[in-house]
Parts: structure tokens; sequence; C-alpha cells
């Protein structure tokens, strides 16, 4: 018997069919083991000694693994073809080594490219070792990224309050999106003016020309720069005689883009579907690791994690003949194509995204598909099959046109694209960003050289410049390859620890700094700059890359890097949290304090008109506050720009006093009056904006109408008690007593009546309790006969988790909760369950809670400010001593779940790379 590990036990099932009786195929569940969130799990004092620690959840996988190893004859580790994987392997054998499951069997690796029968067959015959050149390069990394995080986050928590965590590429990232945010607020739109005349030829065919060319001078995009200047060739355009004086002709070709690499299938889905990077690797892990096609689980495409752009030469020529049953023998070019990668640092150890068999048509797939799944494979044949199409032929033509208005000559042009054979373009386009309108896309009609044209219209248009867009995730990606930070596997998770840090948001699909992540870049670039240089990251990516092709030795890139970064972190231990404030304060001084229309100081408070405002740092980030506090507490936000300054809407007609929209630490509101229009110890009437609604569309009659909430409707005629009517955190309702009632679609909160509001009431009472968290039924996984019952899957408020029994195990974030298997839930319920997960009784709860204040300043720390690699923080900053007592190998399981108890964290096997 033969003991196989691969990474998941879908991938288990479908390679122990293949392989046959003589296999055992076991899932080790991604990695096992970790560096444990605690001080001293990487020691730079004691040569980089790294401390791991068996993951609770792994370790009946473990003991699973060693139990087979017994009866078997050899250990093959099956795991993915990728750094990560390579590391997972040697994990895997580390532990079975401390367990001494290992007596004579012998030990293989094997990789494959994608689970087919084909695939598997072919490496399970060509095994070889670990490679330890990969597992050094995943180890260097792994400590990079930790020795960053726990380092770099602790400082991050004492400067700069609020602030949640740094990470090693997380931090350029982010620096990136901000650096395009100063590019915006620093843009001075610039006006300039086009003409666009419309002509018709002698055969009543019309077409569009612009001006390019006025008395032998060429105009440029920019040129005409006032409204004068455009009325004044306007009018000469208007007396034009309209002559063709040249027109040309040229052939073109458009060549095909190359098949997927990780990064280019996000930006593609993202454009081309509205797929979130993450969301795209989930549904491609599920795609390769197989789906049940005529009851045998079938892997429908490559590796997933590749930055390779070739096509493996055994799957061309199954690529060329579904494009000649297709499309036709023209469409298939004389020699395959060869595609090399532009992208810096490029490994190209795997070849590109492709379909396994390209004769699985998608349409013939896509009732075994969901729809995301279906669309996201026929992105992936469609960009396979254009890959290896013969070019596109165009023919761009140019039409030269010159104007005579008395002694002035104009020239005008006109261009315009044929396309003559439409080769790749008949299957897969690329997507773009941004989408202007192509002039050269437009037919031009038939011309000829010295043909008079009759003027039809002419179109004098006002433009003004715009400034760079802000990145999407799919340009964002695009940026981070182009400069060599990061690596394929790791741009969907970097994006997502972004947006959950609250250091970026998406709006209209659109990454925008919000001020948590800018006060967070200023700082690192201030005090830590060298780190979030673009070259220095791509640089350190390219050490690593080194380690894996076995160029430099691992211990040796990181002691270089370290003498220089800790020397960077000690020099800011004695620097005063004012101090840092003040240099935040200068640095971001342009977009905090914008100029005022009356050329005043643009820092006076303008609550107390005498106090200056600075920045100040709260339990919450960093806000704007005025220097008189306490008498003043003028507070806002730090974006001055960001559409919730301060804005007066008018009188209120009941009152007279001024409605206005205000900009508040915690977001914008509406405010009735000054404090020093209400009594002493009074406080001005405010109101909530909706989420839904932007401050800058909000006007008086509506913030009239927000000021009169929440509202009396009327008496409950059962009990007298009135009803109300207001908005709250899930929308507009009604109120009695401590029942709540949304309204419905058609309900207005400002006009409901008391017979309505009294009919949503009973309603809402007859459903019972809200369902909104945690109270779903639940779908049923299977039948779990170790405890007597079934694992039920449901959604609560934090997330999808299964439970049985009281015990509730959440799903992990790399896992699809709709997909998972028995197996899988048995796995979760078993780990929960050896960690104490039964619902606690009300004396433990009062206990705990008693306990609380010794740990409450950690426990926060420890929920904010997860380093990039998705481990926990540790109590303190970390320190450059171990304790003597470790060791740099890991204890046993069963003591290290026992004893150790670590801090919930997430694998770095799901943050790739």
């Amino acid at each position: 018997m033969n003991l196989v590990i691969v990474e998941s036990p879908a991938k288990a099932k479908t390679i122990n069919k293949y392989l046959g009786s003589s296999y055992e195929v076991l899932a080790s569940y991604g990695h096992v083991r970790d560096l444990p969130a605690k001080n001293g799990s990487v020691d730079p004092d004691a040569n980089f000694q790294m401390i791991w620690e068996t993951d609770p959840k792994a370790a009946s996988r473990l003991n699973d693994i060693a139990k087979a190893l017994k009866g078997a004859d050899k250990l093959i580790l099956a795991t993915d073809p990728d750094r990560e994987g390579e590391a997972i392997s040697w994990h895997v054998l580390e532990v079975m080594k401390q367990k001494r499951a290992l007596k004579d069997q012998k030990v293989e690796r094997v990789v494959f490219n994608a689970i087919t029968k084909q695939s598997v067959t072919e490496a399970m015959n060509n095994p070889r070792q670990i490679d330890g050149a990969l597992v050094d390069a995943y180890m260097a990394r792994r400590a990079l990224d930790y020795l960053v995080g726990f380092t770099l986050s602790p400082v991050l928590w004492r400067k700069l309050p609020g602030a949640r965590s740094a990470g090693r590429v997380q931090s350029v990232a982010l620096r990136l999106v901000c650096d395009r945010e100063i590019e915006i607020e620093k843009f001075v739109a610039r006006e300039y003016w086009s003409l666009v005349a419309t002509l018709a030829t002698p055969r009543n065919d019309t077409f569009e020309a612009r001006l390019v060319g006025a008395d032998g001078k060429k105009i440029q995009r920019l040129d005409i720069g006032t409204g004068a200047e455009a009325e004044d060739f306007k009018k000469a355009l208007e007396t034009a005689a309209f002559t063709v004086s040249l027109v040309e002709a040229k052939p073109a070709r458009r060549n095909p883009q190359a098949p997927f690499t990780t990064s280019t299938l996000q930006q593609e889905a993202s454009r081309k579907l509205g797929f979130a990077p993450s969301h795209t690797m989930r549904i491609a892990q599920r795609l390769y690791e197989g789906i049940d096609i005529g009851g045998e689980t079938t892997g429908l495409i490559t590796y997933m994690r590749t930055d390779g752009v070739s096509i493996a030469p055994e799957a061309i020529p199954a690529l060329r003949k579904v494009i000649a049953e297709e499309y036709g023998s023209n469409y298939v070019p004389s020699a395959p194509r060869q595609y090399t990668s532009k992208a810096k640092n490029a490994q190209e150890a795997h070849e590109a995204i492709r379909p396994t068999d390209v004769s699985r048509r998608p349409a013939k797939l896509k009732a075994r598909l969901d729809n995301d799944q279906y669309r996201l494979y026929e992105l992936i044949w469609m960009r396979a099959i254009a890959s290896q199409m013969e070019s596109a032929e165009l023919e761009r033509t140019t039409v030269d046109i010159t104007a005579k208005a008395g002694a002035r000559t104009l020239e005008l042009r006109a261009s315009g694209q044929v396309v003559k054979f439409d080769g790749f373009l008949a299957v897969y386009q690329e997507g773009r960003d941004d989408d202007p309108e192509d002039e050269e896309s437009r037919r031009l009609p038939a011309m000829s050289e010295g043909e008079a044209l009759k003027r039809e219209s002419l179109a004098v248009t006002q433009h003004f410049t715009e400034p760079p867009p802000r990145y999407s995730e799919a340009s964002l990606v695009k940026r981070m390859e182009e400069l060599g930070i990061g690596r394929p596997s790791t741009y969907a998770s970097i994006l997502q620890v972004l947006k959950d840090r609250g250091y970026v948001k998406l709006e209209k699909k659109r990454l925008s700094a919000e001020d948590k992540g800018r006060v967070v870049v200023a700082f690192l670039q201030k005090f830590f700059a060298r780190y979030v240089e673009f070259d220095f990251t791509a640089d350190l990516e390219e050490q690593l890359d080194k380690i894996s092709n076995n160029e430099v030795a691992w211990k040796n890139v990181l002691s270089d890097f370290w003498r220089d970064f800790i020397g960077a972190v000690d020099e800011i231990k004695d620097v005063k949290v004012s101090e840092v404030l003040d240099v935040l304060d200068a640095m971001l001084g342009e977009h905090i304090y914008e100029p005022r229309a009356d050329g005043g100081d643009p820092r006076q408070c303008p609550s107390c008109g005498t106090g200056r405002l600075n920045l100040k740092a709260g339990k919450f980030g960093a806000f704007v506050g005025c220097s008189n506090y306490p008498e003043c507490r003028y507070t806002r936000p730090l974006a001055a720009s960001s559409g919730t300054s301060d804005r007066v809407l008018g009188k209120d007609p009941k009152t007279n006093l001024d409605v206005a929209v205000k900009a508040g630490r915690f977001g914008p509101y509406i405010q009735l009056g000054e404090p020093n229009d209400y009594a002493e110890g009074e406080k001005p009437k405010r109101a909530g904006i909706p989420k839904n609604m932007s401050p800058a569309d909000v006007e008086l009659d509506l913030a009239i109408k927000l000021l009169s909430l929440p509202r009396d409707v009327g008496p409950h005629p059962e009990d007298g008690e009135i009803i109300t009517a207001g908005i709250g955190r899930f929308g507009p309702f009604v109120r009695h007593g401590k029942t709540y009632a949304s309204l419905e679609a058609g309900d207005d909160v400002y006009t409901i009546g008391l017979n309505r509001a009294v009919t949503l009431i009973a309603e809402k009472i007859a459903k019972g309790p809200s369902r909104r968290f945690g109270a779903d039924p639940g779908k049923e996984v299977g039948d779990y006969p170790a405890r007597g019952g079934k694992i039920m899957l449901k959604k609560g408020r934090y997330g999808a988790y299964v439970t049985i029994d009281g015990i509730n195990a959440t799903i992990p974030d790399d896992k699809e909760p709709d997909q998972i298997t028995l197996e899988e839930a048995i796995a979760l319920i078993e780990a929960r369950a050896a960690k104490g997960g039964k619902a606690k009784r009300a004396p433990k709860k009062a206990a705990a809670k008693k306990a609380a204040p010794k740990k409450k300043a950690t426990a926060k720390k420890k929920a904010d400010s997860e380093p990039e690699s998705g481990a926990k923080p540790a109590k303190k900053a970390a320190t450059r001593t171990a304790p003597k007592a470790r060791t740099s190998t890991a204890k046993p399981a069963a003591k290290t779940a026992a004893k150790a108890k670590p801090t919930a964290k997430k694998s770095a096997g799901k943050a790739r790379g």
C-alpha cells in the first residue's frame, strides 16, 4: 500500500479513484504547522531560529496520516506544485519524523499541473525529492512577513492609536492607492476646446473630421485653451471650402493575448465579470480541484497560481483541432504560438491557466456548473482558444482634409478602421478599465484625393482635463505585477487585507484610500521610507526568487534585511506621539486643510473662531480637532474635501435656525443651529444621514425631514402607547414598545399613518422574533454518528458555520460554505470541541466577564492588528531574543494542542506566496 498526501479532501477523493486500491490518499487540509502568534517565533539573535507549532485543527489529521503510514510501503507527497505546496509537504514530513512514524518507507515528492488521470499517472511515474531551495524560499518569506508584522504593528499601536497593522507587501500596495489619491487632489483641471466637422462626400456619405492644424502649425489636443480661440477657428471653418488632400490606407495586424496567468485572470474577471480577485481565486480553485462530470470528479483547468504564459506542447494540438472545428482552418496559424512573460521577476515555473481538456466546450458543462463557475470557465476556455488563433487583419485609413477660408488654411483629419479578417477577435477581445470611444473603429466612406466635400455641421465643444482615475482592483493588480511587488498567489489576499483593515474602500469598482490608510502610509513614508519604496520591495522579491533558485542563502537575505530594519524601529522608540502627529499634520496638510474661499487661515476653527485645527489621534484613529479642547469640541474627519465639510443649507422655517450638513468624527450629520443658539447644557438637534445617501445630495427640504425623526405616528389602539417612526441601522422602521417593524416598498417614513403602522407591527409580531442574526434554520451537511445527530450548516452574524450539539465551528475564509464536505465539517467540529467549543453556561459567562478587564487591552490589540500573513499579533512588541527553552522543532501534536492554546489564526496557506 502506498500512502499519498494531497491538500484538499476533494482532490483526495478524485485522485484515489485514478490510482486505484493499491493507494490510500489522505488530505492535509492545507498547512499543518505555522509560526505561533507570540514573541520569539522567529529569533534573529539565534540565526533566525523558527519555532513551528502544529495547528490544533491539523492534529487529528496528522495522527491519521501517522497511523496510515505504519502499514504503508511508500509515502508520496503530492501537494500543490508551487512554493507553498512544497512547504506543506516538508511540514508533513517533519511531523512524521517527530512522531517516529517513518521507518523504512521510501519518501517521494510528485507534482501535477492538472487533476486529470493522465497528469496524475505521469506524475507518479516521475517522482523526485523535496526541493530544499523552495522550502528555504518559503521559510524566508514567512520569516520576513512575521518579522515585519510583529515588529512594525506594535510600533503603529503605540505611535498611531487606531492603526491596526502594517505588512511587508500590504503597505506598499496601500501606498499605491494613497499616491493616486494625492495625484487626484493636486490635479488642476485645464480647459480645452475641440472642433469637429461633419462632412459629406458627393455621394452624400457623411463622416466626422477633427481640426488638427491651422496656418502651417499642428494643433494638439490641449492647444485650443479658450472659448475665444475656438470661436475664431469656428468662424474660419464656417466659410471654408473643404477638399480631400490625402487618403492613406495601411494594413495592420492585431495579435492575440497570451493565455491567462493568475494576475491576468484576476484582472479580466474583474473587468468582464465583476469578480473580486479573492472570489475569482475561490472559483478557480474549485474548477482546478474538480467538478462531478458524468459520475466522475474531474479537474477542469490547470493549476491556477502561476505567472507562466506557455502552454504544454501536448495540449496545443487539441487547441488547434478545436479552432479548426469551430471556426475553420483559416483561423489556425501555420505554427503554434509561443509566449514569454513581460512581468518583472516572472518565474514561469508552470504553464498558463487553460482547460485540461479543451474539447469540453463551456456550453456542454453549463448544467454541471453554477453560474459563476460557468462564466469563469468560459472566460478561461475562450482566452486559451484565442491565444492559439490567427491574427486579426485590419485596414486603417487616414483622410487629411484641407479647409480654405480666405487667406487661412486649416487642416482636418478623419481616421477609421476596417476589420478585413477577424481572426482571434471572433472568440475573444481583452477588456479595458477605461473604454473611451475609439475613433479608429469607425468606418470611413470611399473618397479620393482632390474631391470636394460639403460641410453639414460643426461642433465646438468645451472640455476639461480629468485627474487620473482611481485604481480598480484589476488595474492595481496589474500595477503591482509591473512593479514586481508581491507574487501572483498573494494579490487577492493583499487586496482583501486592505479592505478588511479599513485602509481602503471599494466604491463603484474603484479603490479609494480611507483616512486611516493615508495616515499609516504617511507614517511609514516618514519613519520607514525605505520599506515602502517600490524598488526595495521588488528587489526583496528578487532575492526570494534567487533563494528558490539556490543562488543565495536564505539566512543571509534575512540578516541583511533585519539589520537595517530593526535599526529603523529602534530610532522611533523614543519619539513621542505628539511629535509623530505634528510631522503627519505637516505632511498631510494639503489633504487635511483646504484653502478657504475668503482667503482666511484654513486651520482656523469654524466653531469657536479662535482655536487652531490640528491632527489628533483617538481610539478609532486620527481626526481633526480644535486646539481649544475641551472648551471647543469641534471635530471632523481628516479629509476636508470628502464632500462632508460644513455646508449651511438654509433656515428652518419653524425656528429660523441654520440647518447645516456637518462633518463629524464618526461621519457626516445634519445639525439645527449652533450651541450658542440653545440654553446652557442643551445640545443642538442632530440627525444622521442614511448610509445610501451622499452628504453632497442632501438639500434643505430633506434635511428638515430628517431632523423631524423620530416622529410620533400616534397611539396604539390596544394600549395607547405612542408608535414612532424613524430611520435606523437597517433602514426606516416603526416602533411600538420593543417591537420594531421595517417599512416596506411604498411606505414613507415621513408620512406613514397610524393604521399602516399598526398593521406592520401586528405582522411583525405574528412572524415572531427577528432571524436577522443567527436564527437561520440551516442546511443539513450529514450524519455524525460519533455525537449522535446531524451536522447543520448555518449563516450567522459573523459568517457561515457548522454546528451540532451546541458546538459551533466557523468555516474558514478560503472555503466556500456551500462546498463544505462532511469530512471537513467533522474536522472543524472536533477542532472546536478540543478548544472548549460547547456553549457555555451562565455561571461560566459570569466568571469570564469578571476576568475580562485584565485582558481587555491585549485582546483589543490582537483583534485589530493582524499582520499580513494572517497570524494574530502577540501581546507585546516582537523582541529579538527568543526564550532559551524553545527549540526550532515543533512539539508533538498532542502536547502542542494541550499546552499552547494558541489564539485563533489563519493558516498561511490561505494567503499564498
